[in-house]
C-alpha cells in the first residue's frame, strides 16, 4: 500500500480527487441538489441575473436572515439592452435548507420532493440566474453534469477493453497478426478525431432523442480512442510474454487467450489506470465541442456543452455573462482535476518510487 500513502501525500492529487468527488456526488444526487425542475420555466423570468440575497428586510431594516424577493422583468432599455428588474419587497422569501420542491423519483423508485436548499414563499433563488427560456441555470448545470461526466466513464468502458484486447493479441502472437492489427491501428491514429466526430455527428438522423444521440457520440468517440492504447499495450506485452510465469503457463498447456487475459494484461494495470484518468477528459471535451456546435446533446436536455453553446450569441456574451462562465469553468475544472489525479497516480505507481 506504499503507493496509496504516496498518493495521499500529493496535495494536487488530493485536490483533483476532491473536486471529482464533489462533482460526481452532486450530479448523481442532482434531483436533491438542484432546487428546481431543469425543464420548467418561471413566469416572466427570462434571462434573470443571479438572485441577490438579502439579510435585512428592505422595508423595515430588521434582520430576518437570508432571504430573497420575487423578481419580474420590466421594459427593456433600447439604448443599453438592459431590462429593468421589478423587485416585490412586500414578500420576503426566506432561504432554507432541505426544502420541498418539484417531485422526483428517489433512486428512480421512491417518490420524493426534498431538496438541499430552496425558498419558502413566492421568491425564487436562481443563484446562477435563468436562461432565455426562464429555466433555472444552476439546476440545468447540475443535471447537465450527468451527461458530461458520465460520457467519459462510459467511453473508457468501451474503448479500453477493446484497446487492451487488441494490443494484447497483437503483442502476444506477433507475426502477421501483429502486422495486420498494427496497420489498422496506424490508419485509425492518422484520422483527426475532432473532424471525424463532426462528420459522423452531422450525418446522424435528425429525429434521434438525446439519449440515442448520447449513446452514438460515446460509440463514435470510443471507436477512435482505442488505437493509441492498443499500440502501447502491444509494446508492453512484447516484453511481458518473455517472462518466466508466462512461459510456465505455456508449458502447462494453457490456451493463448487465457494467458493473455489472466497473466499478461493484468501486468499492464498500472499504465491502464493512469491512462484512463488522463483519457476521460478527452471524452468530456469531445461531447462539449459537439454540443457547442449543435451536433451533440440537443435542447431542451441540458449538458455542459449545449449550455455553453449560447456563447455564440454576442448579446448573451455581453449582457448575460453569468450564463457562459459556469459551464466553461466546470469543464475546465473537471479536465484539470482528472489531469491532477492522473499525474498523482503516475507518480505514486511509478515502480522506481515504489522501491524506495
Amino acid at each position: 500500500m506504499n503507493w496509496w500513502q504516496k498518493l495521499k501525500k500529493n496535495p494536487l492529487a488530493r485536490l483533483g480527487a476532491l473536486l471529482l468527488l464533489i462533482f460526481y456526488v452532486s450530479v448523481i444526487a442532482a434531483d436533491f441538489v438542484a432546487p428546481y425542475d431543469p425543464y420548467s420555466s418561471q413566469p416572466d423570468g427570462s434571462l434573470l441575473p443571479p438572485t441577490q440575497i438579502y439579510w435585512r428586510n428592505q422595508q423595515t431594516g430588521k434582520f430576518i436572515g437570508p432571504h430573497v424577493y420575487p423578481i419580474t422583468q420590466g421594459p427593456t432599455n433600447l439604448e443599453t439592452g438592459d431590462r429593468e428588474l421589478i423587485v416585490d419587497q412586500q414578500q420576503p422569501s426566506p432561504i432554507r435548507l432541505f426544502t420541498k420542491g418539484h417531485e422526483y423519483k428517489l433512486f428512480w423508485l421512491i417518490p420524493a420532493n426534498l431538496h438541499l436548499f430552496g425558498t419558502v414563499g413566492a421568491g425564487k433563488i436562481n443563484i446562477l440566474g435563468t436562461d432565455e427560456q426562464a429555466r433555472d441555470q444552476f439546476s440545468r448545470l447540475v443535471y447537465g453534469g450527468r451527461i458530461s461526466l458520465s460520457i467519459g466513464l462510459v467511453g473508457i468502458a468501451i474503448s479500453f477493453p477493446l484497446g487492451l484486447l487488441i494490443g494484447g493479441i497483437s503483442g502476444y502472437f506477433g507475426g502477421w497478426v501483429d502486422a495486420t492489427l498494427m496497420r489498422i491501428v496506424e490508419v485509425l491514429m492518422t484520422i483527426p478525431s475532432i473532424y471525424l466526430l463532426v462528420a459522423l455527428a452531422a450525418v446522424l438522423p435528425p429525429g434521434l432523442s438525446s439519449a440515442q444521440r448520447f449513446l452514438l457520440i460515446v460509440v463514435i468517440t470510443s471507436f477512435i480512442s482505442w488505437a493509441g492504447l492498443a499500440r502501447v499495450i502491444r509494446g508492453q506485452v512484447l516484453s511481458i510474454k518473455e517472462r518466466e510465469f508466462v512461459q510456465a503457463a505455456q508449458a502447462m498447456g494453457a490456451k493463448p487467450l487465457y494467458i493473455i487475459l489472466r497473466h499478461v494484461l493484468p501486468q499492464t494495470v498500472t499504465y491502464v489506470i493512469i491512462s484512463a484518468t488522463l483519457a476521460i477528459p478527452s471524452f468530456i471535451v469531445a461531447e462539449s465541442v459537439l454540443s457547442l456546435i449543435g451536433l451533440g446533446i440537443q435542447q431542451p436536455d441540458p449538458s455542459w456543452g449545449n449550455l455553453l453553446s449560447i456563447a455564440t450569441n454576442a448579446s448573451i456574451l455581453v449582457l448575460q455573462p453569468w450564463l457562459i462562465w459556469p459551464p466553461a469553468l466546470l469543464i475546465i475544472l473537471t479536465v484539470l482535476a482528472f489531469n491532477l489525479l492522473g499525474d498523482g497516480l503516475r507518480d505514486a505507481l511509478d515502480p522506481r518510487s515504489l522501491q524506495r
